[in-house]
């Protein structure tokens, strides 16, 4: 939706965009859409930097969900209290929030700012509006909130929410100096998730495991990213990225494959014209985590 963003996390990797100031109009997202749910497409999930920093992010839901058959967000949830209710009215049904420590100087080591309470408020505003599941999402760092994950998967269990541990990855140039320092090799959490879990399952998309714990009652689920160690996770991947000034990106990690889509718009071009730069698009996918890299 943006790149724009309230928080300055160190490892920001803007979903692999390249920077830009321009931002799509809500109309033109809705019409590149409705071509997407033509096509398949449906499921949209809307990303950013923060998405909820767009004043007509109700608008966008709102003709998003005309086509697609679940409209989901990641956000920082620092804006979820005063919106969710607002937002699951547009049409939003769930969210996932990036949340990687509930430490507060670790969170402000990690994002740059001192809102952890706000997050936490968002979270509950999120569960209280029915944005659910909650899925709450964890970047796991080496010697900087590896030591958090027992404590982060008893906060997702206390709020019925599933965790995310999401394995850091070197997606951007500017980035490659911090996966070096704090690049944490999920492995031996996974291993111990084996022990521990009464029961695991595959997820279809992506190949990715979910693991399913029980304490004190409650069942908590704990999924893991991990497509640098797991190569059927990339094979997997149907997903397909709309930036956010209007070009689709078929992979994160890559930059030399994306095609314009709101231009086409901009330009006088019609649906049909958008479809086959879709199907065209599909054609150039690979996965880019590969056996032996």
């Amino acid at each position: 939706m943006t790149q724009r963003c309230n928080f300055d996390c160190f490892f920001c990797h803007r979903e692999g965009e390249a920077p830009s100031s321009g931002e799509m109009t809500s109309k033109e997202i809705g019409e590149i859409a409705g071509v997407a749910c033509k096509l398949g497409v449906k499921k949209v999930k809307l990303t950013g930097g923060e998405p909820l920093l767009r004043e007509d992010i109700t608008d966008i839901i709102s003709r998003i969900s005309r086509y697609a058959e679940e409209v989901s967000m990641t956000t920082n949830g620092s804006l979820l209290k005063e919106n969710a209710a607002t937002l699951r009215e547009a049409g939003l049904r769930r969210v996932n929030v990036s949340l990687h420590s509930v430490d507060p100087e670790t969170f402000a080591k990690i994002t740059g700012r001192d809102a952890l309470h706000q997050v936490e408020e968002g979270i509950e505003a999120a569960l209280k509006s029915h944005l659910e599941p909650v899925k709450i999402n964890m970047v796991v760092f080496k010697g900087v909130n590896d030591y958090e994950i027992p404590q982060m998967i008893d906060f997702a269990g206390s709020l019925g929410a599933i965790l995310q541990l999401i394995e850091f990855q070197p997606v951007l140039r500017e980035n490659q100096g911090a996966w070096h320092r704090f690049h944490c090799d999920l492995a031996e959490t996974e291993r111990w998730l084996e022990k521990e879990a009464f029961v695991i399952e595959n997820r279809a998309l992506q190949a990715r495991r979910k693991y399913f714990l029980r304490k004190d009652g409650k069942t908590t689920c704990i999924e893991m990213v991990r497509p640098m160690h797991n190569t059927s996770f990339c094979k997997n991947c149907t997903r397909l990225r709309l930036t956010s000034d209007g070009r689709l990106k078929p992979c994160l990690m890559r930059n030399d494959n994306l095609a314009e889509a709101a231009t086409i718009l901009r330009s006088g071009g019609g649906l049909d014209d958008l479809e086959r730069v879709f199907r065209r698009v599909v054609e150039l996918r690979e996965p880019y985590w590969r056996e032996g890299m």
